[in-house]
């Protein structure tokens, strides 16, 4: 496949790195301007694709964006602009962007645009992709031991969340489910935030009524505070207890209408890819959901 180079333009440096390291993650090749004048100058290193700020000192998006499309009228801008500010991104498509994205901005959301605003400039025919095509890398999960305990996960999670969100302009909202993993390093289960409340339910609750007590109902009144102490009392447990040790595997050469098929006939909202013998990733309801909406705008 074709490296797409990206030019990220960002007043704030701490966006402009955060931004870098995820789409690097995700296969693009980035290159950064600190203000509209140092991206007129980026243009040399020839960018298919430019993520264009609209605040930012000097030359504002809106300048930069007209300059940019007088010297590169083919060249695909994506703006980012203030959540609610319609007026700003109607203005943006009057001048020639490809599209816009309101902040905070998720990274899933951005790449896929990315990935659209290239086939657009590149009159690049829409293929579907099999599933290996679409899936998020297993290496891009938080990944923990099958020894571990709840709070390790729950440890683990925030840490690979705390590199991840340094701005408010852009959410990481992909992936806070966590991989458990065998000692061989294959997938053991996941942890979901599903599992967890399932979790810290009582045992009660799931247990069977007796049968003279079908009509039994437990009152909520008497609830208040439970949910804390539940949570105290689960962060200590094994991991495996809880977890979805049962997670669903489709073929990494599956076609999409097979991994469409197999998701709502389980039911499941994300499954494992293997290729091989080897797990290489996972692929979630979201993905399917961005080709559907790639099909559509491009018919």
């Amino acid at each position: 496949m074709v490296k797409i180079k990206v030019l990220m333009v960002d007043d704030e440096e701490r966006f402009r790195t955060t931004t870098a390291k995820i789409l690097a993650r995700k296969g693009f090749d980035t290159i950064l301007a600190a203000s509209g004048e140092e991206a007129l100058e980026k243009l040399a290193e020839k960018p298919d694709v430019v993520i264009l700020d609209v605040k930012m000192g000097g030359l504002d998006g809106h300048e930069t964006l007209k300059l940019i499309k007088d010297k590169l009228p083919e060249l695909p801008v994506i703006m980012l602009t203030g959540h609610g500010d319609m007026p700003g991104a109607k203005k943006a498509l009057d001048t020639g962007a490809f599209d816009y994205l309101a902040k905070p901005c998720d990274v899933d959301l951005l790449s896929t645009k990315i990935q659209d605003a290239f086939e657009y400039a590149t009159k690049a025919p829409y293929v579907e992709k099999l599933a290996k095509g679409i899936m998020i890398p297993l290496d891009e999960y938080t990944q923990i031991p099958l020894n571990s305990t709840v709070r390790d996960a729950i440890t683990a999670l925030e840490e690979s969340m705390r590199h991840l969100l340094a701005t408010d302009r852009l959410m990481d909202t992909g992936h806070r489910s966590v991989v458990v993993t065998n000692p061989d390093g294959s997938v053991a289960g996941l942890l979901s935030p599903l599992d967890l409340v399932d979790a810290i339910r009582p045992g009660y609750l799931s247990a069977p009524k007796p049968s003279m007590a079908d009509s039994l109902q437990y009152s909520t009144m008497f609830w208040q505070g439970l949910f804390s102490s539940r949570v105290r009392e689960i962060m200590g447990n094994p991991v495996r207890d809880i977890m979805s040790d049962t997670v669903p595997v489709i073929n990494a050469d599956a076609n999409l209408m097979d991994v469409a098929n197999t998701m709502i006939t389980l039911p499941a909202r994300r499954m494992l890819v293997r290729e091989g013998n080897a797990d290489i990733g996972i692929v979630r309801e979201q993905e399917l959901f961005y080709e559907i909406a790639k099909i559509i705008s491009s018919s």
